[in-house]
């Protein structure tokens, strides 16, 4: 008799924890891999469950979904880029940075052709690039700066190594030093790449969780409660990587793991610190690169796009 009290007293519990869950829908960037590895750590670590969320991940049908989608309210959270969310607000988008997921650039302009040795080399080629609206407007600074010319922009979304392999264009704008790399190198191809920070571009935070700001404010205790999630993942991986990782193979067990684990190595540095914010000084350095290379057209206030949890702002 105890037994079966016990178990519909589990039961009843189990229920009511799920129907009184807050659902937030979350769109990635690109299609699932180790640079979302927090997420999918504190989804399965329970840490979205212990703030009272269910918590959907969708995956991007196109590379510039997300912000577009979270600043329409369509998606509750967008994972993005600090220099695609400040386009975004000139733009008139009302988005705002929550917390920051990779706090170093990550981005590269890369090739195959072992006869490229400086970007100007690049001049009068059709250079390919990953999410419009970012990565054309990041080549078209980067062309400016390093003498590019007569160059031929081409989107080539998610077919990095097609677009390159096929030769259909001479170099990529978008494939991040710390993924394609190892995704290169496996399938017999040798990577090379300009990283974006040594030839003129200010430091920028790679990845970001961004939200629209109606949704913000109608939804702020949970996406707090998201954070605080997201930061208890990023203080797991700091202190049992190996946990972490595996954890992450049982949330995605269709990945490449080889691929995933050569990713991971590289990749783990560059994650936020747990409780990091997005520091204002960084925004403002790549607000004014925007605004001397025509990337933007009005000033943009960084504290007004990043929302401060301490401040509660």
């Amino acid at each position: 008799m105890k037994r079966h009290v016990v178990l519909t007293l589990m039961i009843f519990t189990m229920l009511c924890s799920t129907a009184w869950a807050q659902k937030l829908t979350l769109m990635l960037d690109w299609f699932p891999n180790v640079d979302h590895l927090p997420v999918y750590l504190a989804q399965k670590s329970g840490y979205f469950a212990d703030q009272g969320l269910d918590v959907e991940i969708i995956v991007p049908s196109e590379t510039s979904d997300a912000l577009k989608l979270a600043a329409a309210g369509k998606v509750d959270l967008a994972v993005s880029y600090q220099p695609q969310a400040i386009m975004a607000a000139d733009a008139g988008l009302k988005v705002k940075a929550v917390a920051p997921l990779v706090v170093k650039p990550l981005t590269t302009l890369m090739f195959l052709d072992e006869s490229i040795k400086k970007p100007a080399d690049l001049s009068g080629k059709k250079i390919g690039y990953t999410v419009p609206g970012l990565m054309d407007m990041l080549l078209k600074g980067f062309a400016d700066i390093n003498g590019i010319t007569d160059y031929t922009p081409v989107n080539v979304g998610f077919t990095i190594l097609p677009a390159l392999a096929s030769k259909q264009v001479a170099a990529v704008m978008g494939p991040f030093k710390t993924y394609e790399t190892v995704t290169m190198q496996q399938q017999g191809f040798t990577p090379r790449f300009f990283e974006l920070e040594k030839y003129g571009i200010p430091e920028y935070e790679e990845l970001i969780f961004a939200a629209g700001e109606a949704t913000l404010e109608a939804k702020k205790a949970a996406i707090h409660g998201f954070v605080v999630a997201v930061h208890k993942a990023l203080a797991d991986i700091q202190k049992n990587p190996d946990k972490a990782l595996s954890l992450y193979f049982d949330a995605l067990p269709d990945v490449d793991k080889e691929t995933e684990k050569k990713a991971f190595a590289l990749t783990a540095e560059y994650f936020a610190a747990p409780g990091q914010v997005s520091d204002p000084e960084k925004w403002q350095a790549f607000i004014d690169f925007a605004l001397k290379y025509g990337l933007i057209k009005n000033t943009v206030n960084p504290q007004a796009l990043i929302c401060n949890w301490n401040n509660n702002n």
